[in-house]
C-alpha cells in the first residue's frame, strides 16, 4: 500500500508550517522549472509532510506567475499522495463570512494568463473533471477545521480570477447573482485540474478575508482589511494541519473517488505517435500510465 504523504499548499498569509519533526527546507527541479519556493519536508504525527508557499516565502508571486505546473509536478515528485490548498478568498454570500473556512467542492474557471494541462501536442489527454475535489479528503479537512473551533462551511463554489485587480462591482454581482458562486479567488485554477492529471487527490481549504465588492453595508475589498483577516486565521489553519496526520494515516489505496486513477482512460494519442520529449516531462505526473 502507497504510504500517505501530505502535501499542504500554503497561500496568502501562511507561508511555513510549524511542528514538523526533522524539517527540512529542499530545493526539487522540475521539467516545468522550478516551483514557486523550496519545499518543506518532514513528519507530523508520524505522517510525511510536504508543505509549499505558493507565492513564496515574503509573498514575491503574484498569482498569474505561480508556477502551478512546477508545483504540482515537484509535490508529486516527492512522493506526495493527497494535497490541501490552503489559500485566502472573498465571499458572495452573507452566511460565509470574513473569518469563516470554505471547503471548496467547485469551480468555475476565469483564469486565462496560464498554462492549465501537462499534456498536449504530442500526447493528448482529457482527465474527467465533473468532481474537481476530493470528497474523501474533504471529509478530513472538514472534520479538522470544526475541531479547531472555526467556523466552517462542508462545500462552496470557487469562481477563479485572473488578477492581480479585485473585482469590479459589475463582475460581483454577475459571479455572485447570475453564476451562484459563493467565493472568489485568484489562484484555485489551474491548481486542482493539474492535481488531477497528475492523480492526486486534492481538497481547498478557503479562508474568508472579506466579502468582495457586492456587500452594500462592507467597504470595498483592500489588501489591508485581507491582511488583518488573514492574520486571525493563520492559526486555525495550521491547527486544520495539525489534524489531518491523524485522519489519513492509513486511509485505504486507491483511493476510492478514484483521483489516483485519473489517467486511466484519459490518454487519446496512440503509443507510436506520442512524443518523446514531451513523455520525459511527464515522467512524475504521469509515470504510472506512461510506463516511466
Amino acid at each position: 500500500m502507497t504510504e500517505t504523504m501530505i502535501g499542504v499548499i500554503g497561500g496568502s498569509g501562511l507561508y511555513d508550517m510549524a511542528g514538523l519533526q526533522e524539517p527540512r527546507w529542499r530545493a526539487v527541479g522540475t521539467p516545468w522549472g522550478a516551483p514557486s519556493d523550496e519545499i518543506l519536508t518532514g513528519r507530523l504525527a508520524g505522517v510525511r509532510m510536504a508543505f509549499l508557499p505558493r507565492h513564496g516565502r515574503g509573498h514575491v508571486l503574484p498569482p498569474s506567475s505561480v508556477p502551478y505546473r512546477a508545483n504540482i509536478d515537484a509535490l508529486k515528485r516527492l512522493g506526495v499522495t493527497d494535497v490541501v490548498a490552503v489559500s485566502a478568498c472573498g465571499s458572495f454570500r452573507e452566511a460565509m463570512a470574513p473569518g469563516d473556512f470554505v471547503i471548496v467542492d467547485q469551480y468555475i474557471d476565469r483564469t486565462f494568463a496560464r498554462e492549465k494541462s501537462f499534456f498536449g501536442p504530442g500526447c493528448v489527454a482529457h482527465v474527467s473533471f465533473a468532481h474537481p475535489t476530493c470528497a474523501r479528503l474533504a471529509a478530513a479537512c472538514l472534520d479538522a477545521a470544526a475541531d479547531t473551533g472555526i467556523r466552517v462551511h462542508r462545500k462552496g463554489t470557487y469562481l477563479a480570477m485572473e488578477g492581480p485587480q479585485f473585482s469590479t462591482l459589475a463582475e460581483s454581482r454577475m459571479y455572485r447573482d447570475v453564476w451562484g458562486a459563493d467565493v472568489i479567488g485568484m489562484t484555485g485554477m489551474p491548481e486542482a485540474k493539474l492535481a488531477r492529471e497528475a492523480e492526486l487527490c486534492y481538497a481547498s481549504l478557503a479562508m474568508v478575508t472579506d466579502y468582495d465588492c457586492w456587500h452594500p453595508d462592507h467597504d470595498a475589498v483592500d489588501v489591508a482589511s485581507v491582511i488583518a483577516t488573514l492574520a486571525a486565521n493563520a492559526a486555525h489553519a495550521r491547527d486544520t494541519v495539525a489534524g489531518l496526520p491523524e485522519r489519513l494515516a492509513g486511509q485505504p489505496r486507491p483511493c476510492p473517488c478514484g483521483c489516483d486513477r485519473a489517467l486511466d482512460t484519459a490518454l487519446m494519442t496512440a503509443p507510436e505517435r506520442r512524443d518523446p520529449a514531451l513523455l520525459a516531462r511527464l515522467d512524475a505526473v504521469a509515470g504510472r500510465v506512461l510506463g516511466a
